[in-house]
């Protein structure tokens, strides 16, 4: 039987050794990498090809959205599993746009994971009713201005955008919203399709233009 080839990525240590632990002792899976950073895992993502990768959202370098986001532009073979503590609506929202296979909270059982990677690596998507329904639910039934262009945005997007308008940079935007600064630049890239375009500038005066 051939076995399913596994990247794990979690920035702490204990963690790591223990998904890689409980991964590696299951016949149906290997595990060819454990990583504690979200630049070595696209590294080493890029080299070995897994068919499954485990990522925690949040890791210094890269963070898990962009991971994902990065993944899916180049066309690696490769199904995304977001394994984290917590994660906001929005994020659960853009992780399900951009194509991740699977979502699972930290707090769940080992064999909630090792039935979600399972899943993932027959195709099927591995997406909790209870922990994604109700952040379409309230991603979907915030309140609205009509008419106005802001309503295409995530609360996230919003978030950004409110502060580029506040002249902060990528970093600093980051830091605020503790994101790193390559999700940051994902949101700025979704804000500026769904706007139409191009600048900081720009951005800045349509989104002042809300304002009035």
């Amino acid at each position: 039987m051939k076995r399913t080839s596994v990247l794990v990525a979690d920035d702490h240590p204990l963690v790591l050794r223990a998904l890689n632990e409980l991964i590696a002792g299951q016949p149906d899976f290997e595990v060819v990498a454990t990583v504690a950073d979200g630049t070595s895992a696209l590294a080493r993502a890029r080299e070995i090809l897994p068919n499954l990768a485990v990522l925690d959202l949040s890791m210094p370098g890269i963070g898990g959205l962009e991971l994902l986001n990065i993944i899916m532009m180049e066309s690696l073979p490769i199904r995304v599993i977001f394994l984290t503590a917590s994660i906001p609506d929005d994020e659960i929202v853009y992780a399900i746009e951009a194509g991740v296979y699977g979502i699972l909270l930290k707090e769940s059982a080992p064999e909630a994971l090792l039935s979600c990677m399972r899943q993932v690596a027959l195709g099927k998507k591995w997406l909790p009713p209870d922990l994604v329904d109700p952040a379409l639910e309230r991603q979907t039934s915030r309140p609205r201005r009509p008419g106005s262009e802001s309503d295409l945005l995530t609360i996230r997007e919003a978030d950004v955008v409110r502060l580029v308008c506040e002249g902060l940079s990528n970093k600093s935007i980051g830091r605020k919203l503790n994101l790193s600064e390559g999700t940051v630049k994902i949101h700025l890239h979704n804000v500026y399709r769904k706007l139409e375009v191009n600048n900081r500038t720009t951005l800045a005066k349509v989104a002042l233009g809300w304002r009035r």
